[in-house]
Order: C-alpha cells, then structure tokens, then sequence
C-alpha cells in the first residue's frame, strides 16, 4: 500500500460527505450513529480470526478501517481532528511504549519487562488526569461501552499491578465459594431482586478472577462453553428430528437423557 490508496479512500469518504453531492445516508450519520457499527466491524475481525478465514479478515479489516475513516471525516467536519491526527497519535503512542526499541540507548541496561510497560502507561495515565485537573486513578481510561466480562478483567489486572492480589490460589476460590453461598441466601430468603443481581454480580466478579488468576482468558473459557453447549445441543435436535419429534416434545428427565449420551459421545 502506498499513500495514494488512503489518500484515495478518504476523498472517497468526504465525497460520501458532502453536502451538496454527497450520499443522503453518510451524510446523516453522526459518531453516535455510527458507534454501533464500529463495535459490529470489530466483533467481525474476531469472529474470521476465530474461523481462520483470511479471506473474511481481509474484507472485515477493510470494514474497520471505514469506521476509523468515517469517524475521522466526522470529526474534520467539525474542527476536532482528522485522519492524520489519528496516524500521527497512534505513531507517537507505539514509539513512547516501547522505549526498548526505539529508544536503545537510553535503556541499554534494563530489561524491557511487563512492568515497564505498565510504568509507562501508569505515567500516561498520570499525565492525562493532571491536564484535566484530576487526580489520577489505576483504573482510569477503561472503557464504560467495553463488554462486562473484558471489564472485569481489566478491572482486576489493573488492580493486581498495583499489589491488590492474593498470594495464593486458596483464598481465590474461597471468595467464589462465599460469593456462591451469599447468593443462594439471598435465593432462600426472599428472592429480592436488587440483592440476587447484586450477589449475582458478587459472584461472576470472582470468577473471572479465579480464571484470571490461572491465566485462562474468561472471554475464551465462555466462548468455548457456548461452542460446547451449541454443538450437544443441535445433535440432540437433530437426533430428535430423524424421531419425528423436537425438544418440546420431551419431559426434562428425557432431554437429560439424550443429552447426558450426547455428552459421553461427542
């Protein structure tokens, strides 16, 4: 790729955008109308990552790469920023974290680990709160809109940097278990629902980090669960559908049943 090709595809944006000849649609389309289909684009990467169909990554790559330039297009619009200020800040933040790298001789005696890397953040942070005149906290600049289960687990490492961590596995899942036993109280005595979501929550937050702690990806672990539980279940439909009958059909011992025999043979 040569600079004629973006240069190339953000004309064809602005032209989407103009005013006069543009397209009636990009034309309406504001960052929040658009915020949707940025986070889809980035699920779509995943899910041909996850396939390992290069030819889908290509074409959902270029997806994403749209929604960068149509944010960027917005925001010239509007006298915030423009694509080359997006180029320039992502440049400027690869060069300053990895100093080992681009900065050898400042760095010839130290050992780049993965607390250089969190020091440099942690000083972004810093930095970043002091313009604004606030104080700067471990857990800021992770995302609200980020799902809740990669939440928690920033969440938690986050807080792990900075010595908020067992030492051992024991008291981990000692807190999955009382978090366990805390929900099932509030089941048995009254079944109010403010407390069984918020036990609820208690309970899954120590999940993640009793998987977070064994280094297991909980994104991963679920995802695999749900790939698990989707393949059982289709060949009991499918086995009931050869029968003449669907799931519906069956009492819950008798879907037990097949599924305890699907379980054994897949």
């Amino acid at each position: 790729m040569n600079n004629n090709d973006i240069n190339k595809l953000l004309k064809i944006m602005a032209h989407l955008r103009d005013t006069e000849n543009g397209c009636e649609w990009d034309k309406a389309q504001t960052f929040e109308t658009i915020r949707q289909y940025t986070i889809e684009e980035a699920y779509e990467v995943a899910e041909a990552i996850d396939n390992r169909d290069m030819e889908s990554l290509c074409d959902e790559l270029g997806d994403l790469l749209l929604q960068v330039v149509f944010h960027s297009q917005i925001a010239e619009e509007n006298n915030v920023f423009e694509f080359s200020d997006v180029v320039n800040a992502i440049i400027d933040k690869l060069v300053r974290r990895h100093p080992h790298i681009f900065n050898k001789s400042e760095l010839m005696n130290e050992d780049f680990t993965q607390q250089s890397w969190e020091k440099i953040k942690a000083k972004e942070r810093d930095d970043k709160a002091y313009t604004k005149g606030k104080t700067a906290s471990v857990l800021d600049d992770i995302p609200n809109a980020f799902p809740a289960l990669i939440r928690s687990v920033k969440i938690q490492k986050r807080a792990a940097n900075v010595g908020f961590e067992w030492e051992d596995i024991k008291p981990v899942v000692d807190k999955v278990v009382e978090e366990l036993e805390e929900l099932k109280f509030e089941i048995e005595n009254g079944m109010k629902s403010d407390r069984i979501l918020d036990e609820s929550g208690d309970l899954l937050f120590s999940c993640v980090n009793l998987l977070r702690y064994l280094k297991i990806d909980p994104e991963a672990a679920l995802r695999s669960t749900n790939i698990k539980f989707e393949n059982r279940f289709r060949s009991v439909e499918k086995k009931l559908t050869e029968q003449g009958r669907k799931p519906s059909d069956l009492t819950l011992n008798e879907l037990e049943l097949l599924w305890n025999k699907e379980k054994c043979s897949i």
